[in-house]
């Protein structure tokens, strides 16, 4: 059965985390240039990205809650019944990822120096403002060779890496706290409560029609299904699979 994969974040750290992965994800898949159209992706990734950066102390925020991970993680050493090799191999990876975090540059510091971009960056928030008269520089740099645009990207997205490299870590442990279960949302409606919960994860059948309205916090949370078609409240049962991540 066909199924639409949701997520949900419980908390504002969280809610920043995931839209920094889906902007990460963006940078990642356009910065090959496949078509004449993808820079447009790759640089309004980038600089959204940089709005993130200036709003939040991203890097500090993601080493603390790594570090909360490790902890975590460090309770279960020589524990009955728990795999000691895999948590090892789990612990081995959080210090590799907290060492680089901690000594990586502030998060888009070299980025906002680079004279390159900061000269189009303005432009970009304007409707269309990417048009050639607008960023004649721009222009000028798609024309460069081959070579010299995959250096320049290359060297850009490599000093997100640190980022990148914990951000999928701390989601992935986090992800994975949760199991998925099956749940009713009678008349189109469910509620429970969570303990410290950073995400919900759904799987929904495709053949109900609805996507899912939520609110809520760590502790508690509420969803509502909307039927598509009429983008009114669904009156009709829905089973759909849950997990609660913390």
């Amino acid at each position: 059965m066909s199924t639409h994969y949701f997520e949900h974040p419980l908390n504002e750290k969280t809610r920043i985390y995931l839209r920094v992965e889906a902007l990460l994800s963006q940078l990642d898949t356009s910065s090959q240039f496949k078509d004449e159209l993808q820079h447009l992706l790759f640089f309004r990734s980038l600089f959204d990205l940089l709005e993130i950066f200036e709003q939040i102390q991203l890097k500090t925020e993601l080493a603390k809650d790594i570090e909360k991970q490790r902890l975590a993680y460090k309770s279960w050493l020589n524990v009955d019944g728990v795999d000691q090799d895999t948590l090892h191999d789990i612990l081995h990876e959080v210090d590799v990822v907290h060492s680089e975090l901690m000594t990586a540059e502030r998060f888009g510091q070299s980025l906002k120096e680079d004279r390159f971009l900061s000269t189009i960056r303005q432009r970009f928030n304007l409707p269309g403002g990417a048009c050639c008269f607008d960023l004649p520089a721009l222009h000028h740099w798609l024309h460069l060779p081959q070579d010299k645009i995959s250096q320049d990207t290359s060297g850009w997205v490599g000093t997100l890496k640190p980022l990148a490299n914990a951000l999928k870590l701390w989601l992935k442990l986090a992800r994975e706290t949760g199991r998925f279960e099956q749940q009713v949302a009678n008349a189109g409606f469910y509620q429970s409560d969570a303990e410290e919960a950073n995400i919900l994860r759904l799987n929904i059948p495709l053949n109900y029609g609805v996507y899912p309205m939520i609110s809520g916090h760590k502790n508690r949370f509420a969803i509502k299904f909307i039927d598509f078609h009429t983008g009114q409240a669904c009156s009709q049962d829905i089973k759909f699979e849950l997990a609660v991540c913390s």
